[in-house]
């Protein structure tokens, strides 16, 4: 059985963005696509562990905020110097106006 977690009302994540969620001594980033679908990655680029809510999303990608590596945040892989790691990714759903993400 798969352990949901409550992060915010889906209306406070705005369509192609990210936000930060920390839960449990780690840190998610929580994306809305433009569409309205939700994801969520490990919250930390996997090139020097800057917060990924602090970057820029455009189309599916974020952009990590110091270096200006790239990730697909729908599936993690890397898709710009200097990141080569890809991110670890969480199944995300909205339930009754929600998000939620299982994180186990």
């Amino acid at each position: 059985m798969t352990d949901w977690i409550d992060v915010c009302d889906v209306e406070d994540v705005e369509l192609e963005d990210v936000i930060r969620f920390d839960h449990d001594g780690r840190t998610f980033a929580v994306y809305r696509s433009l569409e309205g679908d939700v994801f969520a990655t490990d919250g930390l680029c996997t090139h020097e562990q800057v917060h990924l809510a602090d970057g820029l999303v455009i189309d599916n990608t974020i952009d990590c905020p110091k270096h200006n590596g790239r990730f697909n945040y729908q599936t993690g892989a890397p898709l710009r110097a200097p990141v080569c790691e890809a991110l670890k990714t969480y199944p995300a759903r909205v339930e009754n106006g929600r998000i939620e993400i299982a994180v186990s």
